[in-house]
C-alpha cells in the first residue's frame, strides 16, 4: 500500500464520506472508492462500512488506524527534518485544544507562528479533554492542551495555573463581605452543571470538599452553564480562562479552600517531536505560561 493509500483511507474515516474526502484531497469520489477497495482487497478485510448514513469504520478499520496514522505522522516528520536544512520551510502541524485553551491562547500563537513561518500549516482540532487524548493516542494530532489532571499516561508539561472561580448571579446576596466564595456558603445552594463533559478538576474540588451539590440543571457547554445562572437558576464553578470574553452579566468570586486546574502541553513521545511541531510547542510553553521558575 502506498501512502496515499493510507492518506485516503485517514481523510475518509474523518469525513465520514468518500465525496467529502475526495474534495478535501483533490480527487474524484470514485477513485476514492476504488483506493479503498483495492485497500480492502489487498488487506483481506473491510476497514470500512458504507450505508445511507454515511462511512464509519469497521472494528478492523478502528485498531488499523493508529497505525496508518502513525505511518503518516512519520512521513511528515521526515519531510519537516528535511526541510529544516533547507531552512525549516515547509510543514503541517496539528494540535488538540479543548474551548478555552482554543479561544486564549491560540489566536495569539497562530499568528506569531505565521509570520515567523509562513509555510508551515496550524491546524486545529477543538474537543474535549477526552476528545484531545485520544487524538494524541492515536496519532490525529501532534500534540495538545490538556488538564494535568485529565493527562493520565501521557507526557503532560504544565505551563498555566488557572484558579478555579465561584460564578453566582448579579443579584446574589453575600453572608460577608469577603471576596471569596467558601465550601461553606456553597453547600446549600442550587448549581447548575455540565453533563459528561463536566471539567475534571471542577468535578475533583466538588469530591474533596463534600460538596454533594443539588441540581435540576444539566447543561452541555460553559456558556450555556453561566447563562443559567446569570438569569438566577443556581451557581457554577468555572476556570477563570473560560469566563473570558463570557457576555453574561454574572458576579465572580474565588473559591475557599482556593483551588485552580494545571493547563500543559500533553504529547505522545516528545523525543519524537518533528521539527515545526517542537518549534510551535515550545513558542506556546514561552509564550503563553504564567508559571514561575
Amino acid at each position: 500500500m502506498t501512502l496515499l493509500t493510507y492518506q485516503v483511507f485517514k481523510t475518509v474515516a474523518e469525513m465520514g464520506s468518500f465525496r467529502e474526502a475526495a474534495a478535501v484531497l483533490g480527487l474524484t469520489p470514485s477513485a476514492v472508492s476504488h483506493t479503498i477497495a483495492a485497500m480492502e482487497k489487498e488487506l483481506g478485510f473491510s476497514v470500512l462500512t458504507r450505508n445511507r448514513a454515511g462511512v464509519k469504520l469497521t472494528n478492523y478499520g478502528k485498531h488499523l488506524l493508529p497505525y496508518v496514522n502513525a505511518v503518516l505522522n512519520s512521513d511528515e516528520s521526515l519531510k519537516q527534518a528535511v526541510s529544516e536544512y533547507k531552512g525549516f520551510e515547509k510543514g503541517t502541524v496539528r494540535v488538540g485544544c479543548f474551548s478555552s485553551a482554543c479561544t486564549n491562547f491560540m489566536p495569539d500563537v497562530i499568528k506569531a507562528f505565521n509570520k515567523a513561518h509562513p509555510g508551515i500549516d496550524i491546524e486545529v482540532f477543538q474537543g474535549t479533554y477526552d476528545d484531545v487524548v485520544y487524538w494524541i493516542k492515536n496519532g490525529m494530532v501532534d500534540f495538545g492542551f490538556l488538564s494535568a489532571s485529565s493527562a493520565g499516561d501521557l507526557t503532560i508539561t504544565p505551563f498555566y495555573k488557572d484558579p478555579l472561580l465561584c460564578i453566582v448571579p448579579v443579584d446574589y446576596q453575600k453572608r460577608d463581605q469577603r471576596e471569596v466564595m467558601t465550601v461553606e456558603e456553597m453547600a446549600p445552594l442550587q448549581f447548575v452543571v455540565q453533563r459528561e463533559s463536566t471539567d475534571a478538576d471542577i468535578q475533583n474540588y466538588l469530591k474533596e470538599n463534600h460538596l454533594n451539590i443539588r441540581t435540576r440543571y444539566h447543561v452541555v457547554d460553559d456558556l450555556s452553564t453561566v447563562s443559567m445562572v446569570s438569569n438566577g437558576f443556581g451557581i457554577c464553578i468555572m476556570p477563570e480562562l473560560t469566563m473570558n470574553g463570557i457576555p453574561y452579566e454574572v458576579r465572580r468570586y474565588r473559591v475557599e479552600p482556593d483551588a485552580f486546574r494545571m493547563i500543559g502541553l500533553a504529547v505522545q513521545d516528545p523525543e519524537r517531536m518533528a521539527p515545526a511541531v517542537r518549534e510551535l510547542y515550545e513558542l506556546i510553553l514561552n509564550s503563553c505560561g504564567n508559571l514561575k521558575e
